[in-house]
Formats: structure tokens, sequence, C-alpha cells
């Protein structure tokens, strides 16, 4: 195996421990993007993206290289050298192989590396919606908690409510019983004073039929002043 092909390989053993690693479940996403909010990630965050599409364009030169060994010798003519002659077969079929051999590595290598970049973003998501569950779970249980205390609070207002309604009904028990009281007070004040208008207006007739009859005894009493003046006039 050449040079290149030694680095792809192990680069594809890599890819595969990577990404066994970031499947491994007892590892949280919360975990890894602890990982990898690490200060070396942020430092190597601007070099990643060149880092990525140039890797991904090595492997698809390398995987197209493989795919034209392939085909360079799986075609004819290599295949009626190796009828005619038994060495150039064993050849021809060990360069056969290797580029086959070569074609799955880097064809995997390419198809790994999405893969892994593919993880690694649905293992940042999964941490970022798992924080903001827990913020929205502990905005619930806040809300929860808030409601609970309404409800709570409610219940003692009404509970306030209630003892406050029994005291207002004593309280307008008592005062009916008191108008009652009153109006009884103000039936028999009615009573006394028609009683005693009754009174005054007898009073009044009589004290007017006393006046009547004095003035009768004071025009009586004037005629009589009268008749004695003139019986007293003719005995002189």
């Amino acid at each position: 195996m050449t040079l290149q092909w030694t680095a792809v390989a192990l680069f594809l053993y890599g890819e595969i421990a990577l990404n066994l690693l970031l499947c491994v479940p007892f590892v949280s996403a919360k975990r890894w993007r602890a990982v990898f909010s690490w200060r070396l990630w942020s430092w190597l965050s601007p070099y990643w993206n060149k880092c990525f599409f140039t890797m991904i364009m090595v492997l698809v030169v390398l995987f197209l290289d493989a795919v034209r060994e392939v085909q360079k010798y799986s075609g004819p003519e290599p295949m009626q050298d190796a009828k005619v002659n038994p060495n150039v077969y064993d050849h021809v079929h060990m360069k056969l192989f290797r580029s086959q051999r070569n074609l799955y590595i880097s064809g995997f290598s390419l198809f790994l590396w999405l893969i892994m970049r593919r993880v690694v973003t649905l293992l940042n998501q999964v941490a970022a919606t798992l924080d903001d569950n827990a913020g929205l779970q502990a905005q619930m249980d806040g809300a929860v908690k808030a409601a609970k205390r309404c409800q709570d609070d409610n219940l003692l207002l009404k509970q306030a409510l209630l003892a406050e309604e029994k005291v207002m009904s004593a309280k307008n028990q008592q005062l009916r019983s008191e108008i009652e009281k009153l109006e009884k007070q103000v039936k028999a004040a009615e009573e006394v004073v028609r009683k005693s208008s009754a009174e005054v207006e007898a009073m009044r007739r009589q004290s007017k039929g006393l006046a009547q009859e004095y003035d009768r005894l004071l025009t009586e009493h004037h005629q009589l002043q009268n008749v004695q003046s003139t019986v007293d006039k003719k005995d002189q």
C-alpha cells in the first residue's frame, strides 16, 4: 500500500473510532457540547470549514482515481493479456484487488467524513434543544408554582370573603332587627302624635267654643251695663 492510501486508511480508522465514540450512549449530548465549547475548537473554528471542504475534495479525487483504476484493470484488454500470460493474470487481479480496496477505503472515508460532520451538528442541536427544554421546564415549573400560589391566594381570599360575608350577614340581621325596632318605635310615635294631634284639635275646638262663649257673655255684660246705666239715669 502506497503512502497516500496508508494515510487514507488511517484516516478511515480514525473516522470509525471517532464516530463510534460520538455514538456512545452513556455520553450525553450536553457533555459533547461542553467538549465542543473548548477554547481549542473556538480557535480552530475559522479553519474548520476550509479543512472540511479540503478533505472532501481530496477524498473525492482519491475516490475518482480508485474508480478509474478499477475500470482500468477490469476492462477487456487487461483480461485478454491475463489469459495469454498466467503471471500477468495474477498481476492484473492483484492490481484490481488493490484498486477495489482503495475504492472502498476512499468511499467509506468520504461517507464517514460527511456522517461525522452531521453527527456533530445533530449533537449540538440536541444539546441546544435539551437546554431549551430545561429552560422551558423551569419556566413551566415557575408557572405551575405561580398558579398554585395564586390558587392558594384565591382559596384564602374565598375563605376571607366567606368569613366577611358571614360577619356582614350577622350585621345585616342585627341591622334588620334594629330597623324593625325603629319602625315599631316610629309607628308608636306616630300613634302618639296622632293622639296628641286629636287632643290638640279637641282643645282647639274647646278653646274656640270657650272664646265664643266668652264673647257672648261679654256682649251680654255690655248690654246689662247699658241697661243699668239707662235705669240709673231715669231714677235721677
